[in-house]
């Protein structure tokens, strides 16, 4: 009598845990389902949200890369109604060609570093520091063609020094960010259609001989002005220039023709490298050619 009282509640006990740690192993494996779901929902939520702020960022960019060009374009003007010289230290030529040129070169790299296989908040944040910094360039030189005065390696008051040391240090601010891409567009192969990876990788290549030859240009003009020969500094300039300027927006042609050729072409992909290849090969020769000519020219 004992027994048959007794055995029921132990087997019904049984049941009871067994039913228990199913459930319990349930209501786990739901919680672990449950949580890969939201971390996956919170990933794409913060992917959107990258998509979002990095779409917004890219629109600012190219707003302030098309203020920069209608500056430039805007000087253009004022020379043909003002007049005056062309060439030389004071003249509306630097804020037209400035203004142009780093407008152009804001809206390249904007476009060419999405290929680049970073982090999108590192990239949006380099292209911030970027803009701000091509804004200044700009504006500085501007601010002293309107006063009159050479933009860069005037050191005649406490004024033009500290606009002349600002656009120095801009420059090398350009430097390090560009440079950044340029590296990160090597370590890891660019995304992009066919010939896409050669030109961004050919174009920032070229565009760090731009980098180099610019920063030469500036610590050759800043020691002979150091040493008195204020003139002289102006001049010293000339031969780096067209080095300077070719080599500036290889970063700009290589990947716009690689893009062209696989939105409004039905050439198929090893046509596209073959002509990219060929375009960098001719880039490099009209670089090498201006290299040469400097050399000749100093």
């Amino acid at each position: 009598m004992d027994e048959q009282t007794t055995t029921p509640p132990l087997e019904g006990t049984g049941t009871l845990a067994e039913a228990g740690l199913g459930a319990e192993t349930g209501t786990k494996a739901g919680t672990k389902s449950g949580t890969r779901a939201e971390g996956r929902a919170e990933a794409g939520a913060w992917a959107r949200a990258d998509a979002g702020a990095a779409a917004g960022a890219g629109a600012v960019y190219g707003v302030t890369a098309l203020v920069l060009v209608a500056s430039g374009l805007v000087h253009l003007v004022v020379f043909a109604v003002d007049g005056g010289p062309w060439d030389g230290p004071v003249s509306w030529r630097k804020p037209v060609t400035f203004g142009l040129s780093f407008g152009v070169t804001l809206w390249a790299v904007a476009a060419v570093t999405s290929f680049l296989r970073m982090s999108p908040r590192v990239r949006t944040a380099l292209l911030g520091v970027f803009a701000a910094d091509c804004v200044v360039e700009v504006g500085g030189i501007t601010l002293q063609a309107w006063r009159r005065v050479p933009s860069h390696l005037d050191m005649e008051t406490p004024f033009d020094t500290a606009v002349s040391m600002t656009l120095a240090v801009g420059g090398g601010v350009l430097v390090a960010l560009l440079t950044v891409f340029a590296v990160s567009s090597f370590r890891h192969r660019p995304t992009g259609p066919a010939g896409m990876a050669l030109a961004v990788r050919s174009g920032f290549a070229i565009l760090l001989v731009a980098l180099v030859s610019g920063a030469a240009m500036i610590a050759r003009g800043v020691v002979l002005t150091r040493t008195g020969h204020q003139e002289a500094a102006y001049h010293s300039t000339a031969p780096l220039k067209p080095l300077h300027g070719v080599s500036l927006h290889a970063v700009l042609v290589l990947p716009a023709l690689a893009w062209l050729m696989s939105s409004r072409t039905s050439w198929s992909e090893r046509v596209r490298w073959r002509i990219t290849a060929a375009a960098v090969g001719c880039y490099a020769a009209a670089v090498i050619a201006a290299g040469m000519w400097a050399v000749l020219s100093c």
